[in-house]
């Protein structure tokens, strides 16, 4: 049986029910990394503050590192008789370097530990997203320039509305997931890991020894290191997970716009529409049925936006009525936390190389952009700049797309004497002219097109 942190005062052994119970060590051996950050960063202090000498120092940290080499080299694995990964670490030191390792938790605690080391794990994952929706926006960009100038239908109420250009659609996902990658940005540069809170007190090392500590860890230049700081509040650093609740929601977001992304996709795809042709290798089947080519990887992601939703909230009902300052209930945040990460990531990391691979039929939209209905309200703007208020447009334009759908009919091919029973305004050419893709697509002088671009 691995070894606890903890134990002196409790005469009775643990429950072996409960003891399996109260485990976090199969998942958050994800923070193995980042807990032996914290733990060469308290060992610096300890040693700044004389609590620990030169050799015994060197002994510890050199034993650290050798750690942190299995786990980069993937040879690491958790020993799940481990309470946590807290102990995990802690026993491996002590095979290393023995009796010495006694000396490591020393002024500190495990609500320390996992606050610094959620929040390392935070600032790590949030580069990570963010430089996987940086490629899925390269994805939008390699398809809006294969189909430039593409004209394609836009919908309202998933009805026809109005003729809009691909790269104009593809456009509008690209400037949601630029929006995405800003909130990542602006969420890493809000995080900061500190150092020093102990189990809500403090600790007897002076401020300035941790301080020292953190600039020696500097040079091992991990990534986000430069953020870390020596402990403001400890019981808010060890009470409060709104940072995780942030992650969560901006994580939310993203999933809310690729699951729209992912509707859409299926819809157009349908051979009710039969816009989009979809790569192969992201499709299955049916077991069944030898003509099927179904969107799975859409439908799965489209599915697991109730996981990521429900993971924020499961987060926001656990925390809404702790009391100051750790509670173990705050144990049950880590698998909402890996489980949405993972998640956002795999998705992210396929989805760039679905987009690459859509094709348009455009045969088939060509035909679609004959629908005169998205023309009427070229049409109507059209009788406005004719003098004509909108609102009399609006209503002769309608009369004249009801008469054709009875008559079955097309305005475009009436005679000049019978358009010009419904306005004195219209003919046939500029009917003609009026109701094109072309004159739909440049009328539109409001947009200043700008290519989304996060920052940076």
């Amino acid at each position: 049986m691995a070894k606890k942190l903890w134990g002196g005062r409790f005469k009775k052994k643990i429950d072996k029910d409960f003891e399996q119970f109260s485990k976090s060590i199969q998942y958050d051996f994800k923070l193995a990394r980042v807990d032996v950050f914290h733990s060469i960063i308290h060992t610096l202090a300890l040693s700044g503050s004389g609590l620990l000498n030169k050799k015994e120092t060197k002994t510890i940290i050199d034993a650290l590192n050798e750690i942190i080499k299995d786990i980069d080299s993937g040879s690491f694995k958790p020993n799940l008789s481990s309470e946590d990964i807290h102990t995990d670490i802690h026993n491996r030191l002590q095979k290393k370097i023995g009796r010495l390792s006694a000396k490591v938790h020393t002024l500190r605690s495990r609500n320390d530990q996992i606050a610094f080391n959620e929040k390392f794990y935070c600032l790590d994952e949030a580069i990570n997203i963010k430089n996987l929706v940086g490629d899925v926006l390269n994805s939008f960009f390699v398809l809006m320039k294969e189909y430039d100038n593409q004209p394609f239908v836009g919908y309202t109420h998933t009805q026809r509305a109005q003729v809009i250009l691909f790269s104009d659609y593809l456009c509008a996902f690209g400037h949601m997931l630029a929006r995405d990658s800003n909130r990542i940005k602006r969420f890493y540069d809000s995080v900061i890991p500190y150092v020093g809170a102990g189990a809500l007190a403090g600790t007897s090392l002076h401020s300035k020894e941790y301080f020292k500590a953190i600039d020696v860890f500097f040079s091992y230049n991990h990534t986000g290191s430069d953020k870390i700081k020596s402990v403001e509040s400890s019981i808010d650093n060890v009470s409060d997970r709104d940072f995780l609740i942030e992650f969560l929601g901006i994580i939310s977001i993203i999933q809310m716009h690729l699951s729209r992304l992912a509707e859409d996709i299926i819809l157009y795809s349908t051979q009710e529409f039969d816009y989009l042709d979809l790569p192969e290798e992201f499709c299955t089947g049916s077991s069944l049925m030898p003509h099927k080519k179904n969107p799975d990887f859409l439908e799965l992601v489209r599915g697991y936006t109730g996981r990521i939703y429900g993971n924020q909230v499961s987060l926001m009902t656990m925390m809404k009525g702790l009391p100051m300052a750790y509670n173990r209930d705050m144990q049950l945040d880590k698998e909402p936390l890996f489980s949405s990460v993972e998640i956002i990531k795999s998705e992210l990391k396929i989805m760039a190389k679905f987009i690459k691979g859509i094709k348009l039929n455009k045969e088939i939209i060509a035909e679609a952009l004959l629908d005169e209905r998205l023309y009427a309200t070229e049409l109507a703007e059209f009788l406005v700049f004719k003098g004509i208020a909108f609102k009399d447009a609006h209503d002769i334009v309608g009369k004249l797309i009801r008469y054709a759908e009875d008559n079955k009919t097309q305005v475009k091919q009436m005679p000049d004497k019978l358009l010009k029973k419904f306005c004195v305004k219209l003919n046939s050419s500029d009917v003609a002219r009026v109701m094109h893709a072309a004159h739909a697509i440049t009328s539109k002088k409001s947009i200043k097109r700008k290519v989304p671009k996060p920052d940076a």
